[in-house]
């Protein structure tokens, strides 16, 4: 097997997970992985390939699939035996917290002279914390955008000098002392990276390593594509970490970088070009400007993309616009996130729309032939009680009441878990909102992931609901919401009754959990067991409404030879 300059790997959320199980709860039911977050950051797929076109061999390793995988899996044996110039390590959202860096320890153990590289935008958040706590991790990578640094410090780590020139770059000199380098590499076009999921397929072959690549654990059976319209965000939702305030913060930006249109279009049919997998666009594209979103449409219609694309809403367009849509996407599903039924609660957390606004989008994309609408709704709000909560899945049977249960509206409903955001504007400000924080450090937040139950893994309460309060109105919520989904037919009998079940199993086990203290091995097992169950919902009602996918074998096949 070839050699590669650096392998980036993917950590689960606690490291020793199967060894030391912890009732996650529902903090991934709504999203297409499991509880130990298995989907490595999508910046894993550029930075390979970028770094790949500037003659570096990159290897990806999802760790954390392989061992969700296969009980038998070794993986201290399996880092051991890894051999590389440099590893680089993802801690992007904080709930890797245990896991980057349980795993950034285990490679210095077996690899002391292998430097260490972490990123991500909890990296960035805790920098000072991870070089001043934790040795074993030898330098850091800022910001949103780390292709063109993590380049240079390739080359640099190659040469044994040169540190001091890479931009972004924290690392320490030969007394051990901390250098921050300016963070000045912040492209302002995403002109340069490429979404490029055949790199992905030829890196699997080269390094023989299929299940190393594989997203998330349902992959293969629901094979979801992305592509990013943007870094950054023109948005400034409260507890977001990619919120505008934040990416101030955080990465040095005043305004998101934006890829081009066209060369967004351009991403769409490379990926239709080979599958018919369904595509995710990830960023509302109307945050560029009008003229922005109706160029990349008008390239799209071009190529009369075959697959489903799902496209994000954050805020009601006009309806002209919507128009516009359906006429360039032939195949489409909307998301919008409106969080609360309440407009009071919406416009605290960052969203300046009202009900009928929501509706009138609703209806008009039914109007032009939108196949699904997702709408998401939380739990853990400003100015959010109990009664509210239960307000709001009062408010989905009313949408259903309204537009029908067709399964044509998906409406969900799930916690702010497990953590606000560190950089979001609750976590630099939560008495503004009237958020009480239980963990601010790194180390805090790593100490959280392996608390018993997800009820202790929360770093917030709010003036209106205690950590209590948000697991009874969460578990509460979802009952009546699956009542009523199956009452308009948006799930079945058999699949509501199996919801039921898992809602009614996950509240027993926290109150036992409660009750035990430290649980004992025969509880720990079942939560073992429980934890690969989804407890909200079935998670497979995410899918889109498509009946299984195709690859076009032939034009595969070519564009690998070519």
């Amino acid at each position: 097997m070839p050699r590669p300059d650096l392998i980036l790997l993917h950590p689960p959320t606690v490291f020793r997970f199967r060894e030391h199980p912890g009732f996650y709860g529902p903090i991934s039911d709504v999203i297409p992985s499991s509880s130990i977050f298995e989907i490595y950051p999508i910046g894993f797929l550029t930075m390979s390939d970028y770094l790949h076109r500037h003659g570096i061999p990159v290897r990806i390793v999802n760790l954390a699939m392989k061992m969700l995988r296969s009980e038998s899996f070794d993986p201290e044996e399996f880092i051991r035996r890894l051999d590389a110039l440099a590893f680089g390590i993802d801690l992007h959202w904080l709930p890797h917290a245990d896991g980057s860096l349980s795993l950034a320890e285990l490679l210095k153990k077996h690899h002391p002279r292998k430097p260490v590289i972490l990123g991500g935008f909890s990296a960035t958040y805790y920098h000072r914390e991870i070089m001043a706590d934790y040795p074993f991790v030898d330098f850091i990578v800022l910001g949103d955008s780390a292709e063109e640094p993590l380049r240079m410090l390739i080359e640099a780590i190659k040469s044994g000098s040169g540190f001091e020139a890479v931009p972004n770059l924290v690392w320490r000199d030969g007394t051990g002392r901390v250098i921050i380098n300016e963070l000045s590499n912040r492209p302002e076009s995403l002109d340069y990276i490429q979404f490029d999921y055949l790199h992905l397929l030829k890196m699997a072959i080269k390094y023989r390593d299929p299940s190393g690549y594989i997203p998330f654990k349902y992959w293969l059976t629901y094979p979801v594509t992305a592509v990013f319209q943007c870094r950054g965000c023109s948005h400034n939702c409260a507890s977001c970490a990619g919120s505008l305030s934040s990416f101030k913060k955080l990465c040095m930006r005043e305004r998101p970088c934006f890829r081009p249109p066209e060369l967004l279009a351009e991403d769409i049919r490379k990926i239709s070009e080979y599958t018919g997998a369904p595509v995710m666009v990830i960023g509302d594209f109307l945050q560029a400007g009008e003229e922005y979103a109706r160029k990349f449409l008008d390239a799209v219609r071009k190529y009369r993309i075959k697959n489903e694309v799902s496209v994000e809403f954050f805020t009601p367009p006009p309806q002209e616009f919507i128009r516009k849509v359906a006429d360039c996407l032939e195949n489409f599903n909307v998301e919008v996130s409106p969080e609360s039924h309440d407009p009071k609660v919406r416009k605290t957390f960052g969203k300046a729309y009202g009900n009928r606004e929501l509706e009138q989008m609703i209806a008009s994309l039914f109007e032009v032939g939108c196949k699904r609408i997702d709408v998401f709704f939380m739990v853990g709000l400003p100015f959010q009680d109990y009664e509210s909560v239960m307000g709001t899945v009062g408010y989905c049977e009313e949408l259903l009441r309204t537009f029908g249960g067709s399964g044509r509206l998906l409406p969900m409903i799930a916690p702010l878990a497990p953590f606000v955001d560190p950089g979001s504007s609750i976590f630099e400000e939560p008495e503004k909102f009237g958020y009480r924080l239980c963990a601010r450090t790194l180390r805090e937040h790593r100490q959280a992931m392996l608390m018993p139950s997800w009820k202790y893994t929360l770093n917030y309460e709010t003036k209106w609901m205690k950590r209590d309060d948000i697991v009874r109105a969460t578990y509460d919520a979802a009952l009546k919401l699956v009542d009523i989904k199956e009452a308009y037919g948006v799930i079945g009998s058999e699949n509501g009754a199996m919801i039921r079940r898992h809602i009614v199993k996950a509240k027993s086990l926290i109150e036992r959990i409660d009750g035990a203290g430290r649980p004992d091995e025969a509880l720990r097992k079942e939560i073992l067991r429980f934890n690969n169950l989804d407890s909200l919902c079935d998670k497979h009602e995410l899918d889109w409404p498509i009946k299984g996918w195709r690859i076009h074998f032939l034009k595969l096949l070519k564009l690998l030879l070519r």
